[in-house]
């Protein structure tokens, strides 16, 4: 909820409306007539006060105002100088509010004697406003008010710290304010438990660094400075020089192949508990999530941004920390040999870290960009691909290459855009980097020809200069590694973090067996704010009983059986299984005892016999036998080429749409459920198949309460009950001789159906 500003807080306070008289209050960022201002909704015990401020504007800012508005609220001294008109509505006196949408917008109007327009809002404010009108709703009721009624909320649509819009609504994350170094954390929280394999990493890799550090001190001081000058501990000892050399290499080549491979095994590793985590995350998550994103954009989550932590992993931490290691080491030598040759050589330094600095947050944004130009990709594809009958049936070939082209060109624009500035900063960088070699043998040279440095410590010098160049421009490229990873991260992270609209909940209810009395109680329910689907809907089914749910397309049957399912939450009500409320129930119980058979069948790739066991993965072969025999499926499946293993789905064998029906009967004859949900389960069929599928239903529904939706209305005349629903309510209900009596909605709807079946057949004739 939107934080009140101190300015009106205090003008309730002096007009005498306490704080904890509050009960909902709500921002009204639009006039009526056009235009934008603020405004305040407010709902105390006793009245409606409406504020308005007198500054209006043309425009809106969405980022920044929102952000300044959230995190001014009630800070002395922070709040704009706003001249605030304000009325109050005894709300004895109020018979009202309704909520009307408009065109991104919608309007609050009050009913009195007569009716006005008391605000208008955006519609970003539309869920604060349907809560506002039912809190309203409740208080002239004297019901009960929910919690989230009574306590601010924050659901502020922007960053609160920089006022950027979140990419995706309802989940606060903002790209620019994430603290990326709690990301990478996290992220190496996935290899926690590999600890024994870390530790021997760690160690390999510094003995693979300490390996590596002696060879150019025996490459060019003792080698040229002793063996071949004949002075020191090594004078006139080359083969000794050289066989040192060789043992320290073969040393530091093994050590480096061990921890190599070990890092290789690891990250195979974390790379399967990572897409486990995040498939197992997408499994958790509610329908409605999944209705709200495209395919093609969930895959590339999964796939590509696990794909990128992969490299990060193996071409990114392990060689990270050699580097790291390295780049210490390296310059602590040089240090000891001549900390003024070694500052000249890190002269380019600050320009690099500048660079980089500079460089880190626009790769990041780019890097975002282009998932978000991929993902719209392959989401084009995905459609295209599932879509191809229609795209041919239609003819539309050339337009969705027009469509695939314009996301392509999008893409192609991101990725050269991203491309462009990482091809352009790195090999500064590099060059950069490389600047102070060319300071050394410049400087060194002079170092020689004074006799302020041997020959063999130069070339020493240089060796290690040339070792910390590689290491450098490593971590050049660090940046790019980074920006992508901790992007892919963060997006991963969302997957996770996101919470399912329908959760258990602690403490949830375990039903080991049902009876199947369900009770709908009072129930509303819409996929959006102020657009109810469902409006006061109550029905009962009891023990064994069959309800039949008949109306016109759109009349919310389908929506009615989702939220007995518990698919979605009901808005206002209840529904009740067994005298238990659906919210109470474990997800165990519901999905065990409650089996759907719908008109969208979907066929897994695999065989018959798997598609059909989906239901119970440890059946026997009988089992699945016997299900397909009483869903009148056992007859067509001998026919396949291959009977119950002949492969279907993706790439396998082409079903009918009956011949999909019927799979879906003995899957739901296998689940063996106490409650039996049938949506439109014989629609788009011939008359023939739904005789067989209907022969497979009667045998299905017998000893289980079964809720069944059909628009062939002679399917559902063996049904103990019928109700008629129209546009979310429900109007008629009783048996189907009562209902023919009242020749209301109901007598309509079979006249109309017995009309169509006999043009039906004087057509066939």
């Amino acid at each position: 909820m939107t934080l009140l500003p101190k300015e009106i807080m205090s003008m309730l306070d002096r007009k005498g409306t306490k704080a904890a008289d509050l009960v909902h209050w709500m921002e009204c960022d639009r006039l009526p007539d056009g235009g934008y201002t603020d405004g305040y909704l407010v709902l105390s015990r006793e009245y409606l006060h409406i504020f308005r401020g007198s500054v209006t504007s043309k425009e809106k800012t969405f980022s920044s105002d929102a952000a300044r508005r959230n995190k001014d609220a009630g800070k002395p001294g922070r709040d704009r100088s706003i001249d605030w008109a304000w009325e109050r509505i005894p709300v004895e006196r109020l018979e009202s509010l309704v909520i009307v949408n408009l065109v991104a917008s919608g309007m609050v109007v009050a009913k009195e004697r007569e009716e006005r327009v008391i605000g208008a809002f955006t519609s970003g404010q539309m869920k604060q406003a349907v809560r506002f009108a039912g809190a309203f709703d409740k208080m002239k009721k004297n019901e009960r008010l929910e919690a989230f009624e009574q306590i601010e909320e924050s659901e502020g649509a922007s960053c609160p710290t920089c006022g950027l819009m979140y990419p995706e609504e309802g989940r606060p994350f903002c790209p620019k304010c994430m603290k990326r170094h709690a990301v990478f954390a996290r992220l190496l929280s996935f290899a926690g438990k590999y600890k024994l394999s870390i530790f021997f990493i760690v160690l390999f890799m510094l003995l693979n660094s300490a390996t590596g550090l002696v060879i150019p001190y025996f490459q060019g001081t003792v080698l040229f400075d002793q063996a071949l000058a004949g002075s020191g501990a090594f004078a006139g000892k080359i083969g000794l020089v050289i066989v040192i050399i060789l043992a320290f290499r073969t040393l530091s080549l093994l050590f480096g192949v061990l921890f190599g491979t070990i890092i290789a095994k690891l990250a195979a590793k974390v790379f399967f508990d990572l897409k486990s985590a995040v498939f197992t995350a997408l499994q958790r998550l509610s329908l409605d999530f999944f209705m709200r994103r495209q395919t093609g954009h969930l895959m590339t989550r999964v796939n590509n941004d696990a794909q990128e932590l992969q490299y990060f992993f193996v071409d990114g931490l392990s060689y990270f920390i050699v580097n790291a290691l390295n780049i210490i080491g390296i310059t602590a030598v040089l240090l000891w040999m001549d900390w003024r040759l070694t500052l000249i050589c890190l002269l380019p330094m600050p320009l690099v870290l500048w660079l980089v600095r500079s460089a880190f947050p626009k790769l990041w944004r780019l890097s975002w960009r282009r998932h978000r130009r991929v993902s719209a990709l392959n989401s084009i594809i995905s459609d295209s691909v599932r879509g191809s009958r229609v795209v041919k049936a239609f003819g539309k070939e050339k337009v969705e290459i027009r469509r695939f082209q314009r996301a392509n060109d999008a893409f192609s624009g991101a990725e050269q855009r991203f491309n462009k500035l990482s091809g352009t900063v790195f090999p500064v960088l590099n060059f950069l980097t490389q600047a102070g070699g060319i300071l050394i043998w410049a400087f060194g040279g002079w170092y020689v020809m004074q006799g302020r440095m041997s020959f063999g410590a130069v070339l020493t010098f240089v060796n290690y200069m040339m070792m910390l160049y590689g290491p450098i421009q490593f971590m050049n490229n660090i940046v790019g590694w980074w920006s992508n990873c901790m992007a892919a991260a963060q997006r991963i992270f969302e997957i996770q973090d996101a919470v399912p609209d329908v959760a258990e909940r602690p403490g949830a209810v375990h039903l080991p067996a049902m009876k199947g009395d369900i009770v709908v109680d009072n129930v509303s329910f819409g996929y959006e704010p102020n657009k109810p689907i469902l409006k006061q809907v109550s029905l009962c089914a009891r023990p064994g009983q069959m309800i039949g749910v008949v109306g016109h397309s759109g009349a919310g049957k389908s929506t009615l059986v989702n939220l007995v399912s518990r698919l979605y939450d009901v808005t206002e009500g209840e529904i009740r299984i067994d005298g238990v409320n659906v919210k109470d129930l474990s997800t165990a119980s519901l999905r065990r005892h409650i089996g759907i058979v719908s008109q969208d069948v979907y066929v897994f790739s695999g065989s018959i016999a798997e598609n059909i066991a989906y239901a119970d993965p440890d059946c026997q072969a009988e089992d699945i036998l016997h299900a397909a025999k009483i869903a009148n499926a056992h007859d067509f499946i001998e026919k396949l080429p291959d009977g119950y293993d002949t492969q279907v789905g993706s790439g396998g064998y082409s079903l009918s749409g009956g011949e999909k029906q019927r799979l879906s009967i003995a899957r739901a004859v296998l689940h063996n459920p106490k409650v039996l949900i049938l949506d439109e389960a014989t629609a788009s069929l011939d008359t023939e198949t739904e005789l067989q599928i209907q022969q497979a239903l009667d045998s299905l529904v017998k000893g289980r309460t079964t809720i069944a939706i059909a628009h062939r209305l002679s399917t559902l005349r063996q049904a103990d009950f019928l109700v008629v629903m129209d546009k979310g309510v429900i109007v008629e209900e009783g048996t189907h001789d009562e209902l023919m009596a009242m020749e209301g909605v109901y007598r309509e709807l079979v006249r109309k159906h017995d009309e169509a079946l006999r043009m039906k057949g004087e057509i066939i004739a």
